[in-house]
């Protein structure tokens, strides 16, 4: 007998589904919409809120809602009946306006057409890096290249300094690359989800001021090498298909494509 229960967890709560998480990632390349690192990348936010499902006190999924996506990774081997529960369950978060799911098929819904994801991994190996670890002191330099390489950013030193203090804190690790002139240009955020398991870049940026020099590539070595060093088996990254100018940084990281995915979409009257 399925006892489905839905908890939403606020920031300071979320460490049963960081545990969860880490527990459900595998060796190569993270599972499901969800990976640990993107719950510590949330929780930059005071008000973020994460979800975890328990059949019968047991966790068998965790998700939080990503602007109009609900992205959801579940326990290894959920049987067909609890799958039908959780997709169930998630269509009462899912109202108009979250038309999308990324890691749980919705009953009815189908893949978006126009967007797909690569998930690349990387394998660990030796590598040099001009990477520096960004501490409280740095974290200024690095909220500064976060929003200049990504429009519309609200990171914040005061948002920096709720990540590094939230439940995920143990599992970031920040590399920051500066120009010859000692400009921050470059950086990348990587979280771990235990030794053993599969690590993430979220974010990767690269000031715009400072592209085409390889600073990105540099980053995202840096990262990959922290992630490594404390026992990750891989480290992967996600981002659009469509995003060439990334998908070029990553493979030339040796990065390579595990999968293509796409998010599970509403149906759009006609």
């Amino acid at each position: 007998m399925i006892c489905l229960a839905r908890h939403r967890l606020t920031s300071a709560e979320t460490g049963p589904a960081l545990r969860a998480l880490c527990a459900w990632t595998p060796a190569d390349a993270p599972g499901g919409g969800l990976h640990p690192g993107d719950v510590g990348w949330l929780l930059r936010f005071d008000d973020a809120a994460v979800f975890l499902w328990t059949d019968g006190g047991a966790p068998v999924a965790a998700g939080f809602l990503d602007g109009p996506v609900l992205r959801v990774t579940t326990a290894p081997d959920l049987g067909p009946a609890t799958l039908d529960a959780l997709a169930t369950d998630a269509g009462d978060l899912l109202e108009p306006g979250n038309d999308r799911c990324d890691g749980l098929p919705i009953p009815g819904w189908e893949p978006d057409p126009e967007e797909s994801w690569l998930v690349l991994s990387w394998s660990p190996r030796p590598v040099s890096s001009r990477a520096e670890p960004v501490d409280a002191a740095g974290a200024a330099d690095r909220v500064l290249v976060q929003r200049s390489a990504f429009p519309g950013s609200t990171f914040t030193v005061e948002r920096w300094h709720a990540m590094r203090r939230s439940p995920a804190a143990g599992l970031a690790v920040e590399v920051l690359v500066r120009t010859p002139e000692g400009e921050p240009a470059a950086a990348a955020t990587g979280w771990l989800a235990g030794p053993g398991r599969c690590g993430l870049l979220e974010p990767v940026g690269t000031h715009p001021d400072h592209r085409g020099h390889g600073h990105g590539r540099e980053a995202v070595l840096g990262a990959c090498a922290a992630l490594t060093e404390r026992g990750a088996s891989a480290v992967a990254v996600v981002t659009p298909s469509a995003n060439e100018a990334a998908v070029a940084l990553y493979r030339s990281a040796g990065f390579t494509v595990v999968r293509e995915t796409r998010d599970w979409a509403r149906p759009q009257p006609h």
